[in-house]
């Protein structure tokens, strides 16, 4: 086991001022990247071995099992092994399951695992008709009240002050369901995780005994992830001090971005006013990003900043910030794609790259380029497009009806008419959660619909169930060292050697629904939190228009404001409305239309391809597709092949003029496509 002297060798000034203050209180403002939880551990550790801690009398609670898992094992490596590092439930558990018989002549009720059952039966008692993605903003609903600490007969007149919805329930039917909740949980002799805090809290309220055991059980606290603390923890953490002042707390007011779930950065601010006495300390040492990376998160606050700290860089100097508008979002998706590839080629493992995103509907456009591509990725906070409950109901209802030969044959009409028996509509939920992305995940599907009619305007709901089949698997790619695919809230705590934020333009950074200053604010702290997880690439990028041909009007997010000037190149790619090239018939010279202009001519114009070579590519197709084991479409479309056949490239350059070839795909079939027509010259 090191010696004290030791555990203090390493750190720098600030983490060495943060590990001698053993007595509380102590508040500790700790920026991204800035290694607070090196920090609190030599901390912990060094009051063990100097003898001012004694390792069974240390309570440090975090709020991820794999963040107090993490501490454990750092703190075992330092020498505390004995010290008790548990999540804030955990904790609440164990002393709860431990003090319960005594307190209430019982045994410790049965815990449920989801709250799903239980709110269904609540919703069909009070008569509310309900499907999967509104009973999960519902029990969303419920966690929230309760860390809130409101009570379900309180909550229709606490709603409307706090700006919630549940779709589009009002809040006295929301409240109704709150209340019926609690009435079957209670007939069903059940708690759930919410009520392990709850009932702790009552027990330390109410029985000074229990209070008292507990209090002689811990006597020094540290606090991580502070500024997350909602009401309730606030409370609990209240009653195991009793008055004491002995706690650590960390944490970083810029990274407070779950104030939807009942956390608030107002409990981290005001600690200093519960203890003027407090030492504070500010970690400003920034170890993870490039010094670029770090002034581009210091700007997001502006030069008069906000609470937080303004970070300082301690990497060599890297590659600038990338910022990219793009016209729309396919295309956006597909420049991604191309640069992963790219950065991959360079030695970045895909493991090491992420792409960040504000809701689960935009992963699609990238999990499908992605696929395209055959670069793998992994999902996490978010589920796969095509694995959507909705989305698999949706392509099942689609194939039922074109099999059934129903639609009057005006695709989009047709496929807003099979989703509308799932009640889908054109207007979106008035709320957030689950409800708008499943609204999200079907509208996107009349997105598609649309963009298969723009390129073949014949198209019927078969060939849009033979293009989504397409999607799918094109989007069905392994898992091993993939690119990570996720929401900016599924990425905190978390960081990738490259990160590409997407989809960075108003309303939907910020939300469409941040319709408050308090709540502009916090997704300003969602996207510094997305920034600041990149250690040497940085890429940022939005598109004008969410279909090709759109209008053009989508903005950059205005938290750009402080990192672009008004003038840059990158904010004028999406200003202007897209200036589409009028495509012609290499034959007629006429306008293409959208179904001829992969093909290069008009349907009905002799084909001037050599079919010799267009049979010696489809060939060489073959042989790559079968080799990767993917459709031979995806390596090329029979109409790119009529056109090289057709063209006859005899260089690179040539070769990027056909359409449907990319940077990836030039790169990775170039030379053999080049040497097959050089062969049949």
């Amino acid at each position: 086991m090191p010696d004290a002297d030791e555990l203090l060798t390493g750190l720098d000034p600030e983490q060495r001022q943060v590990a001698e203050a053993l007595r509380g209180p102590v508040c500790v403002v700790a920026g991204a990247g800035t290694g607070k939880t090196r920090a609190i551990t030599h901390r912990i550790a060094y009051g063990v071995a100097s003898g001012v801690y004694k390792p069974t009398e240390v309570l440090a609670v975090t709020f991820t099992t794999r963040a107090a898992g993490e501490m454990r094992t750092r703190l075992g490596q330092l020498g505390a092994s004995g010290v008790q590092a548990r999540t804030f439930h955990s904790a609440a558990l164990r002393q709860a399951r431990y003090f319960w018989p005594r307190v209430y002549g019982t045994e410790f009720p049965e815990i449920i695992s989801s709250k799903f059952g239980l709110v269904a039966e609540a919703a069909r008692r009070i008569g509310l008709s309900t499907d999967t993605a509104l009973l999960r903003d519902l029990s969303a609903e419920v966690e929230w009240a309760k860390v809130s600490t409101i009570r379900p007969d309180d909550y229709a007149g606490e709603a409307p002050k706090r700006r919630r919805q549940v779709a589009d329930l009002d809040a006295a039917t929301t409240g109704q369901v709150l209340r019926a909740y609690e009435d079957v949980k209670r007939e069903r002799g059940r708690i759930d995780m919410e009520d392990i805090l709850l009932h702790t809290t009552a027990i330390l309220a109410d029985d000074e005994r229990v209070a008292a055991e507990v209090r002689r059980q811990y006597r020094w606290f540290v606090v991580d992830e502070y500024q997350d603390v909602n009401p309730l923890q606030a409370t609990l953490l209240g009653l195991w001090l009793g008055g004491r002042d002995e706690i650590c707390v960390v944490g970083d007011p810029r990274q407070t971005i779950y104030s939807f779930a009942g956390a608030s950065s107002r409990i981290l601010s005001s600690f200093t006013r519960s203890f003027p006495q407090a030492t504070q300390v500010q970690l400003v040492r920034n170890y993870r990003s490039t010094p670029q990376i770090v002034a581009a998160a210091n700007a997001v606050f502006g030069p008069g900043g906000r609470d937080g700290v303004a970070l300082q860089s301690q990497q060599e100097p890297g590659n600038p910030v990338s910022y990219q508008g793009y016209p729309d979002e396919p295309a956006e998706a597909l420049a991604v794609a191309d640069e992963i590839v790219a950065l991959h080629r360079q030695g970045t493992p895909y493991k090491q790259m992420a792409i960040l995103f504000r809701i689960n509907a935009q992963s699609e456009a990238f999990e499908e380029a992605l696929g395209q591509l055959g670069v793998p990725f992994v999902l996490r906070g978010v589920e796969g497009f095509f694995n959507r409950a909705e989305v698999r109901q949706a392509v099942t209802l689609l194939r039922g009806a074109a099999r059934a030969g129903e639609g009057a044959g005006e695709l989009v009409a047709d496929v807003r008419a099979v989703l509308a028996t799932m009640n889908h509509t054109d207007e979106p939920p008035s709320g957030g959660g689950a409800v708008r992305d499943r609204w999200e995940s079907l509208h996107a599907i009349i997105t598609m619909a649309g963009d298969l009619v723009a390129e073949n305007p014949a198209a019927d709901l078969t060939d849009l169930v033979a293009d989504l089949d397409r999607r799918a698997q094109q989007a069905h790619a392994p898992t091993a060292d993939g690119v990570t695919l996720a929401t900016l809230h599924a990425a905190k705590g978390l960081e990738w050697d490259a990160v590409f934020l997407v989809g960075m333009h108003e309303g939907m950074m910020p939300s469409v629904h941040a319709d408050t200053p308090a709540a502009v604010e916090e997704e300003r702290r969602l996207f510094y939190v997305g920034v600041t997880r990149a250690r040497h690439d940085l890429l940022i990028s939005w598109s004008a228009t969410r279909n090709p041909g759109g209008r053009g009007n989508r903005q950059p997010t205005r938290f750009l404001d402080g990192l672009l000037p008004a003038s840059h190149e990158a904010r004028q790619v999406a200003r202007q409305p897209r200036r589409r090239k009028v495509a012609t018939c290499r034959v007629c010279h006429r306008p293409l239309a959208a179904s001829d202009r992969a093909r290069g001519r008009c349907a009905d114009c002799p084909s001037t391809y050599d079919e010799v070579l267009f049979e010696a590519l489809r060939a060489w197709r073959k042989e790559e597709s079968t080799d990767q084991s993917v459709p031979a479409y995806v390596v090329f479309t029979d109409a790119t092949l009529q056109t090289i056949a057709e063209v006859k490239p005899s260089s690179v350059q040539q070769l990027a003029q056909v359409r449907g070839i990319g940077q990836a795909k030039l790169d990775r079939y170039g030379e053999a496509v080049l040497a097959v027509v050089a062969q049949h010259a």
